[in-house]
């Protein structure tokens, strides 16, 4: 019989690529690692691993057994799901992994009405980029990740992993309260000549922003990075810079600097995704009706 917390360890092999990646994640050591997939080795009968270099990759037959891994690791998840949906109170541990904006727009808003209506529910928050999020869905590190995606450029699917629309995320041009200024909506040109904030390069929503500022016909002086977009707010607002600023950062709040619609009224798409097992869950489904509902309530009218 194959023990199911080693055979656990051999799938989170396959994902992460080394032991030291594996025992970091699940907080064991290296070595502990190494001797519970000796283990598994003389359970199964046949070699799992084959050293290459300095690193372990894993044999035709161990990937035959990841494959069986993780049905059987979604077996026990959807066991779990079917046991929770039996009790008459929804109760337990969500682990939530957000991006920064909907920490700040969505996620105080769905803890209060979470406490109000489930309070033997414990939900924990993490802030992570939507790239490594959805990664740590899969290997179960969260159980629930809100993520977004900017037009024309779609997040990695994960085959394990749903995906349920949360709220579409209306993007501005955003510049200084200087009153009296006029702004033509259907072009960039008011932030042609000025310094800019975006997010670090590499992200999603930066090369959105150059795209659309090179498709309208300049080169944006970006002097300013960083992904906190309270820090975008401030510095647009003082007067430092312009940017470009999803509708949701304002949290349902009165915004603070001046917004012109871009052409097109392009959108980003925020959604949250879990595993296909988890998807049942009791606390699971709460969770995500509660952001739901905080979106809706963070919204612009």
């Amino acid at each position: 019989m194959l023990d199911v917390r080693r055979l656990r360890l051999l799938v989170e092999l396959s994902r992460r690529g080394t032991l030291t990646a594996v025992a970091e994640a699940l907080s064991y050591s290296p070595s502990s690692v190494s001797q519970q997939l000796a283990l598994l080795e003389r359970e199964a009968g046949v070699p799992l691993l084959v050293q290459v270099g300095r690193r372990v990759q894993l044999t035709p037959q161990a990937l035959v057994l990841v494959e069986h891994g993780v049905a059987v690791l979604d077996r026990l998840e959807e066991a779990e799901a079917a046991v929770a949906r039996s009790l008459t109170s929804v109760g337990g541990t969500v682990r939530v992994a957000v991006f920064q904006s909907a920490a700040h727009a969505v996620v105080p808003q769905a803890l209060s009405l979470l406490a109000a209506e489930h309070p033997g529910l414990r939900v924990e928050i993490t802030e992570r980029e939507p790239e490594a999020g959805l990664f740590e869905v899969a290997a179960r590190d969260f159980d629930l990740v809100v993520a977004e995606q900017y037009p024309g450029r779609t997040r990695p699917w994960h085959d394990e992993l749903d995906r349920v629309p949360l709220a579409g995320d209306e993007i501005r041009l955003a510049l200084p309260p200087e009153p009296g200024e006029l702004i033509d909506e259907a072009t960039l040109a008011a932030g042609a000549d000025r310094a800019w904030v975006m997010e670090p390069e590499g992200t999603a929503s930066r090369e959105w922003a150059e795209q659309l500022c090179r498709a309208a016909g300049f080169e944006p002086d970006v002097r300013f990075e960083t992904a906190d977009l309270m820090a975008h707010i401030r510095l647009i607002r003082s007067g430092n810079a312009v940017g470009l600023l999803p509708d949701l950062v304002w949290a349902g709040e009165r915004p603070s600097v001046r917004l012109a619609p871009l052409p097109g009224h392009p959108q980003r798409e925020v959604f949250s995704s879990t595993r296909h097992a988890a998807a049942t869950r009791p606390a699971v489904v709460a969770v995500r009706a509660a952001l739901a509902r905080a979106a809706e309530l963070a919204s612009p009218a």
